[in-house]
């Protein structure tokens, strides 16, 4: 009896031991597919934006050839962390001629975000904090909320007749161009 006494609290130490170890090991077995499967679903959230890409406006003949701006909306595919939208509105721009020359303003102001309207004595005005720009996007009055003038982008013509913007977004209220992602 003395020895049966003795191997039963060793049993139960064996016994308590082997399902901890079987614990821990399953634990880890089923920690690991779940951790897989989280960084699959976060992935798309880590990539970084490619940036702006060139996106064909309107052609070179809808813009007026007294340099006067005209706003056109930027249609484009859309993608998200998970979800693509082909062929809906993305924001604006006012492009305007001068000569062979097209240049680009993006619409958002630069202060809070609000559409920029263009005025008919030749600026753009934001009617939400009456930030004021010229013509070329700059600044107006030093005394503008706005901390920078309108975001200008990168156009090129192609084929003579189409007219490509680089469009992207940028941060509002700060003094430089942060490109949104």
């Amino acid at each position: 009896m003395n020895d049966a006494s003795a191997s039963s609290p060793r049993q139960q130490r064996r016994g308590f031991l082997k399902a901890a170890a079987a614990l821990v090991v399953g634990g880890v077995a089923s920690l690991l597919p779940f951790l897989a499967g989280l960084c699959a679903f976060l992935d798309p959230l880590r990539r970084k934006s490619g940036g702006g890409r060139f996106v064909r406006v309107a052609s070179l003949s809808a813009l007026p050839e007294d340099g006067s701006p005209r706003r056109f909306s930027i249609i484009a595919d859309r993608e998200d962390a998970w979800n693509k939208f082909p062929q809906v509105p993305i924001g604006a721009v006012y492009l305007r001629r001068a000569g062979r020359l097209v240049h680009a303003l993006n619409v958002t102001c630069p202060h809070a975000g609000c559409p920029v309207e263009y005025q008919s004595e030749g600026s753009f005005l934001c009617p939400c904090h009456d930030s004021k720009f010229r013509l070329d996007g700059r600044l107006a009055d030093p005394r503008s909320p706005s901390p920078r003038g309108m975001d200008a982008l990168l156009v090129e013509v192609r084929n003579d007749t189409e007219v490509w913007v680089k469009f992207q977004n940028f941060e509002p209220g700060k003094a430089k161009q942060v490109p949104l992602a």
